[in-house]
């Protein structure tokens, strides 16, 4: 799926090759820790608004960054659903687990590129709430973005790469 550019060069290929990975990580983290199934996103439904974001930076032979968007009662449901415990709207856990969610993933994300697990680190996760702001990567590659839905409302996962 990618090369390598030298033993310690960049990991090359274009994003959109990496589309496949980025879905298969999120279907499996989704499936393993909250039990559940991700379906396929038709029309209306990649009009909802997000209003939590997740992110983990990745650095090293792969830099960029990962993020998983939702809504609001989709993070409780997520975090409902990872802690086995009810959340609510105000809760630190629905942070936490939006958080150790997109850690999962892009850690998911890179064990599957050949030779990437030890040659690029993840950063901390950060977790933004709120659907007004804006915000600007200083990423120069392709960003692919992949929507699911997780009981029956959209998830998007994304993945903004630099060079």
């Amino acid at each position: 799926m990618s090369t390598q550019t030298g033993t310690l060069g960049p990991i090359a290929a274009p994003a959109h090759g990496y589309t496949p990975l980025l879905e298969l990580a999120t279907r499996e983290v989704f499936a393993i820790m909250l039990g559940a199934g991700l379906q396929p996103v038709l029309g209306l439904e990649q009009s909802s608004t997000a209003e939590f974001t997740a992110m983990v930076g990745l650095a090293g032979q792969l830099c960029g960054v990962i993020s998983l968007r939702c809504n609001t009662p989709t993070a409780i449901a997520i975090a409902t659903r990872m802690l086995g415990l009810p959340a609510s709207d105000g809760d630190s856990a629905v942070w936490d687990a939006l958080g150790e969610l997109c850690n999962m993933i892009a850690g998911d994300f890179k064990g599957k590129i050949n030779g990437l697990a030890d040659r690029c680190l993840l950063s901390v996760p950060t977790v933004i709430r709120g659907g007004d702001y804006r915000m600007r990567s200083l990423t120069d590659r392709e960003t692919i973005e992949v929507s699911l839905l997780f009981e029956g409302a959209p998830i998007w996962v994304s993945l903004e790469l630099h060079s």
